[in-house]
């Protein structure tokens, strides 16, 4: 069990078919620098709003639902509570299931950073598939799956970390 077993979250969607593949669980994080211009969700912007939830009762939920393949973080911006995220992630990958992150950074910054910030190297070695970079209301598409703009990359990020550059995935294959 982690010390502080708190993270702060703006919604659970307890199944969802399009925040990522087969039948996940979404945790939309509380709390996000970015500001996109048009985002969807400006309401997870704010680092008080939203509620603390406990990570393990979080886990569990998880744990009993049998249909999910599996877990995707979402925001607001996950990456800010990076190391509440890595112990969700960690956990739940001993139930089988895989891992998506939508990030308003890119996989290079996060690269660069993942030393500084707190919790950031332990959450990308636990992400498999990332989808990066800000939305940009310019580049939205809504032909897109997985993602709002034509900027944003899903990335492999265990293949990414092999060769230390972003392998990007065609899901529309």
């Amino acid at each position: 069990m982690k010390e502080d077993n708190t993270i702060r979250l703006a919604a659970i969607l307890p199944e969802s078919l399009v925040n990522g593949i087969g039948i996940r669980r979404v945790l939309f994080a509380q709390g996000c620098p970015h500001n996109c211009k048009g985002c969807f969700s400006p309401h997870t912007h704010s680092y008080t709003d939203g509620e603390l939830l406990n990570m393990d009762k979080i886990i569990e939920d998880i744990r009993n639902n049998p249909l999910l393949k599996g877990v995707t973080f979402s925001g607001g911006e996950p990456w800010e509570q990076a190391d509440k995220f890595a112990y969700i992630a960690k956990e739940v990958k001993k139930f089988g299931l895989n891992v998506w992150c939508y990030t308003g950074y890119t996989f290079e910054y996060i690269l660069e950073h993942q030393y500084h910030r707190q919790g950031w190297n332990e959450l990308l070695s636990y992400v498999d598939i990332l989808v990066d970079g800000k939305f940009e209301e310019a580049k939205k598409d809504s032909s897109l799956r997985f993602r709002g703009s034509s900027n944003q990359r899903i990335i492999d990020v265990q293949g990414s970390l092999e060769v230390m550059k972003a392998v990007a995935l065609d899901v529309n294959k």
